[in-house]
């Protein structure tokens, strides 16, 4: 196909997709050597959305939500969870390397009729449910793909409805995406799942990919801040990265990627008043359990070094509030406090 053949088929899929995002996110799942495996992720949002760190142990019983039929479960494992407005989780990471995280997609709808009635489960802790009861990605998949739940949340931010799709990656590589279609799961897992951003759907977005892949990234790579752009470039840049086992030089790799696709802060665009900017970057370190956190108007990079936590039954939940820790740089397990379980936003 000519070079101008693919370019107006990509510009087209790009444009029948979505204007500018109001609700950008991206994320990539880095593989080096020596089973090293970094999950960076950008969380942008039109505002600023607060966030802070929360460790919980494992042993603890938890409710899917706040109804008689919720969801119910006690926890296998310990985990560090990214918790918004300390009310729902956004993300997190466990003890055995499993990390879950969720972007939104406007084209998510959750329930159907025939799976209403089913037992409720929140999104306020719905990423907790899966860290705590599973170990790799498989476990996930197969555990999600049950769907013996009635998924639903509570509006935040002037009443948004937190329409999300996830990713999944473990310590082992192991990748996947889930979705909700119309109330049905539908899980994408295979090699090339190793980026992830907003709209359109999955199997959409990699047929756009594919568009690029023929035009060549050398030769030119789509560089505004729509979902689809941002999944070209990363994808582009992590296939053409270097490999290595030094979790530092990882992580380092990883976080000029999501740079790159990251959405200058307090951009804004004429016409386009809900347009998202980057307000804070992660980095999971699987092999290693470091969870890293990057607001983008603090001066340093903060991580908690999972193995260091206290994550037997009993212990206490441990936070780190973010905003207090606005010059700290590197390991953060210092500032962790013995505080209450955060109040789900059910």
């Amino acid at each position: 196909m000519k070079l101008k053949t693919l370019l107006a088929a990509a510009t087209f899929a790009v444009a029948s997709v979505s204007a500018l995002d109001s609700s950008a996110c991206s994320l990539v799942s880095y593989q080096g050597d020596s089973s090293l495996v970094i999950v960076g992720r950008s969380l942008d949002w039109k505002t600023p959305i607060p966030t802070n760190l929360y460790v919980y142990p494992k042993g603890m019983k938890k409710v899917g939500n706040n109804t008689p039929d919720a969801v119910k479960w006690t926890s296998k494992y310990g985990a560090v969870y990214a918790v918004s407005y300390d009310g729902g989780i956004t993300e997190g990471m466990n003890e055995k390397g499993l990390a879950v995280n969720g972007l939104f997609c406007k084209g998510t709808v959750y329930v159907n009729p025939e799976t209403e009635g089913r037992p409720a489960m929140s999104l306020a802790v719905f990423v907790a449910w899966i860290l705590d009861n599973c170990a790799t990605t498989q476990e996930a998949i197969d555990e999600i793909s049950k769907q013996d739940f009635t998924i639903s949340g509570a509006t935040f931010d002037g009443g948004t409805v937190s329409t999300l799709h996830w990713a999944l990656n473990d310590a082992q590589g192991n990748s996947a995406v889930f979705e909700f279609d119309h109330g049905n799961i539908k899980v994408y897992n295979n090699d090339s799942v190793r980026v992830f951003t907003n709209d359109p759907t999955y199997p959409q977005m990699i047929a756009i990919n594919n568009y690029w892949k023929g035009i060549g990234g050398t030769n030119m790579l789509p560089g505004t801040v729509k979902s689809p752009d941002r999944f070209v470039r990363a994808a582009f840049f992590e296939k053409n990265v270097s490999k290595t086992a030094d979790a530092s030089i990882g992580v380092a790799i990883t976080r000029s990627i999501i740079m790159n696709v990251s959405v200058p802060y307090l951009y804004t665009v004429n016409g386009e008043p809900n347009v998202s900017s980057t307000q804070w970057r992660s980095f999971s370190n699987l092999r290693d359990k470091y969870y890293y956190f990057e607001p983008v108007t603090h001066l340093g990079v903060i991580y908690v070094d999972l193995k260091k936590c206290d994550l037997r039954k009993g212990a206490p939940v441990m936070k780190l509030t973010v905003a207090n820790a606005a010059d700290a740089v590197g390991c953060a397990n210092k500032l962790l406090v013995p505080t209450a379980p955060f109040t789900p936003m059910y």
